[in-house]
C-alpha cells in the first residue's frame, strides 16, 4: 500500500495530466459537462458490474475512470471560474465533518442505524424540507424505492418487527390477484407497483440490496439460457421446435452445474 505522501503525489500528477490534456488534446479540449454526462453514467454502470463480480482489477480500473471524470468536470468548471477540484474536496471535507458529529464532535451513537437517524436530522437542518427530498428523481425505480424506504426508516417510519412485512406482501399480492380477476389494467399496474414496493421493503429489512439481488438473478438467468441455447445447437435441435419438457431438462442441467460451481467456490 502507498504512503499518504505517495497518494498525494499521485493525485497531484493526475491533476497535472488533466490540465495538459485539456490544453493539448483536441478531443479533451472539446468536452463539456453535457458531452461527459452520458459517459459518466456509463462509467458508474461499469463500476457497478465490476463490484457485482468481485473483480478487484476492474474495480480499480473503473474507480480510476470515475475519478478522471471528477477531475475533468472540475477542470472545465475552473475555466469558467465556477469552482475547481480544491472547492470540490473542501466542500466534501466540510460536509463529512458536519455530518459525523459522533466522530468529530461530542455526539454519542449506539450503532449504524443511530448514525443514519442522526444523518437525516442533520440534513434537515441543512435545508432539506422533506426527509425524502434528497432522493434523486432520476434514479431507477427499484433503487429509488429502496432509498425512499431507507430514509423513512431513519425517522422511525418502519415495521416494529421485520417479519411483519410479509403480511404486507401477502396483502398486496391478494389485491393484485383481485385486480387481475376483474381485468382492470390500471388497477393491475397499480397493485404490481405496490407489490414490488413491498418486496423491496422486505429485502431492505433483511439487509439485502434489491438492485444487486435482481441483477445477480438476471446474470444467472442469462448464463443458464445461453447454456440451453448452446446445448440445443450441439444436439442439432432448434429451441422453437422443442417441447417445454425438453428445455426444462437442459435448464436443470445448467442449474446443477451452477450449484456444483458454487460449492467449489467463487473463484472457479
Amino acid at each position: 500500500m502507498h504512503t499518504k505522501q505517495e497518494k498525494l503525489e499521485a493525485f497531484g500528477k493526475l491533476i497535472d495530466i488533466m490540465d495538459e490534456l485539456r490544453e493539448k488534446c483536441p478531443w479533451d479540449k472539446e468536452q463539456t459537462f453535457d458531452t461527459l454526462r452520458n459517459l459518466t453514467i456509463e462509467e458508474v454502470y461499469e463500476l457497478s458490474e465490476a463490484i457485482l463480480e468481485y473483480n478487484y482489477v476492474d474495480i480499480k480500473k473503473e474507480l480510476g475512470d470515475l475519478l478522471l471524470h471528477i477531475i475533468f468536470y472540475s477542470r472545465i468548471a475552473s475555466e469558467d471560474m465556477k469552482f475547481d477540484i480544491g472547492d470540490v474536496i473542501n466542500a466534501l471535507n466540510k460536509k463529512l465533518i458536519f455530518r459525523h458529529p459522533h466522530v468529530f464532535g461530542e455526539v454519542t451513537v449506539k450503532d449504524a442505524n443511530n448514525v443514519k437517524e442522526n444523518w437525516e436530522e442533520i440534513k434537515m437542518k441543512e435545508g432539506n424540507h422533506s426527509v425524502l427530498g434528497g432522493v434523486p428523481s432520476g434514479l431507477p425505480a427499484l433503487i429509488k424505492a429502496n432509498r425512499i424506504q431507507e430514509k423513512a426508516r431513519a425517522v422511525g417510519f418502519d415495521w416494529n418487527v421485520k417479519e411483519q412485512v410479509w403480511d404486507k406482501v401477502e396483502e398486496e399480492l391478494n389485491e393484485l390477484l383481485q385486480g387481475i380477476s376483474l381485468s382492470q389494467k390500471e388497477k393491475i399496474e397499480e397493485e404490481f407497483g405496490d407489490l414490488l414496493f413491498s418486496i423491496v421493503n422486505a429485502a431492505r429489512l433483511y439487509d439485502i440490496d434489491p438492485e444487486s439481488a435482481l441483477e445477480r438473478t438476471n446474470r444467472k438467468f442469462i448464463k443458464r439460457f445461453k447454456y440451453l441455447e448452446s446445448k440445443t445447437i450441439k444436439n442439432g435441435k432448434n429451441l422453437r421446435k422443442m417441447t417445454l419438457e425438453e428445455m426444462d431438462a437442459i435448464w436443470n442441467e445448467a442449474k446443477k452445474m451452477g450449484e456444483d460451481k458454487g460449492r467449489r467456490g467463487r473463484s472457479d
